[in-house]
């Protein structure tokens, strides 16, 4: 398969070189004048933990192939578009003339409706799906990242159609494994208000990795997330449809604090998501974008509310 990642962020890097060394041609589409600055590799140090666990240490210096224009006449089975949230309109915009035969692998964050946030993408052309990676590239340029064994595709109430099936296929053959959702508009919601609750901690602290065994600082991470979900609730999510979300957070936060806390020191790979992350206006925006949300809707959200200073504009 031809597939066309869009960008050279973390995701689209590290999925991309996986897709490769499964066999798949992989491009880059990046903006003009960029193939030039990011050169002819990237330099990668992955922790690779689709086959063990614990993970595969992997240093190498990766050849890959840039283009700087797409041309609605393209020959590219599959585009991958993961971007920051804030970034979305704008790449969807430029790919509307542009998709052509291809399909759309919409792998990101949105806190936006994700029907309305595709513009008028055909959406029998677009599958949904979300990563299990993360990490940064570098002062140095080099991207270290870790690759999880699972990824997350849904749906919106209907099963699988040929194309979405077809992705599923690509990915599994590469070595992912993958959960399936029919509510993914709720998955994505929910997703991005758990991301919201870790900031509001993350953000004060100075860094993600200051929640690595820290178990007063994850339980208020926990709690802040807990104190989200009425907000989803009147974005009209059905809680119901998500009790492996849900049920973490019902237990007390005096004991899945310490968990999650020992969780994150003692995984790896989520360890090194964390450590390498490098972005933090991205974890700015979250918080921001939710509290906005929380304020127009009239839901009480104090910790989100009292973690402001941090990620105000």
């Amino acid at each position: 398969m031809k597939i066309l990642m869009f960008g050279r962020g973390v995701i689209a890097a590290v999925y991309g070189w996986a897709l490769e060394r499964a066999g798949h041609e992989v491009e880059f589409y990046v903006r003009p004048g960029r193939a030039e600055r990011y050169g002819d590799a990237i330099d990668l140090d992955v922790l690779d933990s689709r086959r063990r666990l614990r993970g595969e240490h992997v240093t190498e210096r990766w050849p890959v192939t840039y283009r700087e224009t797409l041309e609605p006449d393209h020959d590219f089975d599959l585009i991958v578009l993961s971007v920051q949230h804030y970034s979305f309109p704008e790449a969807v915009a430029f790919l509307e003339p542009r998709l052509g035969r291809a399909t759309l692998l919409v792998f990101n964050n949105l806190w936006v409706e994700p029907l309305q946030a595709i513009g008028i993408l055909p959406p029998d052309q677009v599958a949904w799906g979300f990563p299990g990676a993360g990490g940064g590239f570098g002062e140095d340029g080099v991207l270290r990242a870790a690759l999880l064994p699972m990824l997350f595709f849904g749906t919106f109430g209907e099963p699988p159609t040929a194309r979405e099936r077809a992705v599923r296929e690509v990915f599994g053959r590469a070595g992912f494994k993958f959960r399936e959702n029919p509510d993914f508009r709720g998955w994505l919601l929910m997703h991005f208000i758990q991301n919201a609750g870790l900031h509001t901690q993350s953000l004060k602290l100075g860094s993600l990795a200051a929640l690595i065994g820290a178990p007063g600082n994850a339980r208020e991470a926990v709690l802040a997330v807990r104190e989200l979900l009425p907000l989803v609730e009147a974005r009209g999510v059905d809680l119901r449809r998500h009790r492996g979300d849900v049920l973490p957070l019902k237990v007390p936060a005096g004991l899945t604090g310490p968990v999650l806390a020992w969780l994150l020191g003692r995984f790896e790979p989520m360890r090194t998501v964390l450590t390498a992350h490098a972005n933090q206006e991205e974890l700015r925006a979250v918080c921001r974008d939710t509290l906005a949300e929380a304020r127009r809707l009239g839901v009480a959200v104090p910790r989100l509310e009292a973690a402001e200073p941090y990620f105000a504009k």
